[in-house]
């Protein structure tokens, strides 16, 4: 019988256990992907287990307990100790990040459960030859403030490698200063989130670039490759005293993750509003959906 009790605690070794399950189920939500999971442990306190060949997630924000989807073969003996697990909980939506393939499977294994959209959680989806070429009209302010941007500065693109990874280090403490983020507790879990990858850069098998302006770092990004056919770009920070350097870093990523894909995932928005608008301008090829399950509807 499964039980809380055999949740343990996510830490860096793991990421072996999760590479070998992402192996044959590879992860289409930005939120699944190990990177993600490990940086924001601050924030969400993940926990997993292996169970009857499956891999089950678990976070706890505030005291509130939610699980994901077993990751696996789809044993209904699976997900029924998991749903037990999630009815004892005191959170109204225990059970979340719910894919539409996931979906799918539990409505017609589960057909009296009721589904709510996570909007705020939608991963923002493009196609990489969107992001590098900016071609159309559709793109047109976008491609105004670049050329601004190019106009008024020289800079030099890099891949982040260990030669520069003390500047990168710089650079985020820095952005860490510009934006404040000690004033509010979602860039302060951010922050943790950003300097904890970079500082496990190499660890994690992640991919980045830079751009310099006068010798110095002005903006980065960093990306991993999350499924066949698709790479997660986990953040972009640019410098605030350059006009349009995040939509330069934008389309140097693009450039680069196009050579080896045919999508890049941007994550959410998380319903903030002006990274909704900014995510919505650069038009989204499709949007990744995810779903919680009300408690109330977990009668079984």
């Amino acid at each position: 019988m499964l039980s809380i009790d055999d949740f343990k605690t996510l830490t860096l070794k793991d990421k072996p256990i999760f590479d070998k399950y992402y192996k044959t189920y590879p992860p289409q939500h930005s939120d699944y992907v190990f990177t993600t999971l490990i940086s924001w442990m601050g924030y969400s306190k993940y926990k997993y287990v292996e169970f009857k060949d499956d891999l089950i997630i678990m976070s706890q924000i505030d005291n509130n307990i939610r699980f994901r989807p077993p990751i696996g073969k789809r044993k209904k003996e699976v997900f029924d100790q998991v749903f037990t697990l999630a009815k004892q909980q005191k959170n109204n939506y225990p059970l979340g990040m719910i894919d539409e393939d996931a979906k799918k499977w539990i409505e017609q294994n589960y057909p009296d459960l009721k589904f709510s959209p996570h909007r705020e959680y939608f991963d923002y989806v493009y196609l990489a030859s969107d992001l590098a070429n900016l071609t159309g009209s559709v793109y047109s302010k976008i491609r105004n403030r670049l050329n601004k941007f190019v106009k008024n500065n020289i800079y030099q693109t890099e891949d982040i490698t260990e030669k520069n990874m003390k500047d990168c280090q710089e650079f985020l403490h820095r952005w860490c200063l510009w934006k404040d983020c000690e004033s509010d507790p979602i860039l302060e879990n951010e922050k943790k989130a950003v300097l904890y990858s970079i500082d496990h850069f190499f660890d994690l098998g992640l991919s980045g670039i830079v751009i310099r302006i006068n010798d110095k770092i002005e903006s980065l990004s960093v990306f991993e490759k999350i499924n066949p056919d698709t790479y997660v770009v986990h953040y972009e920070k640019g410098s605030p005293d350059y006009d349009g350097i995040y939509k330069a870093i934008n389309q140097e990523t693009a450039k680069v993750i196009q050579k080896f894909a045919k999508y890049i995932n941007r994550e959410s928005d998380m319903d903030l509003p002006g990274l909704r608008n900014a995510k919505v301008s650069y038009r989204p090829h499709h949007m990744v959906e995810v779903f919680h399950i009300e408690k109330q509807s977990i009668n079984f």
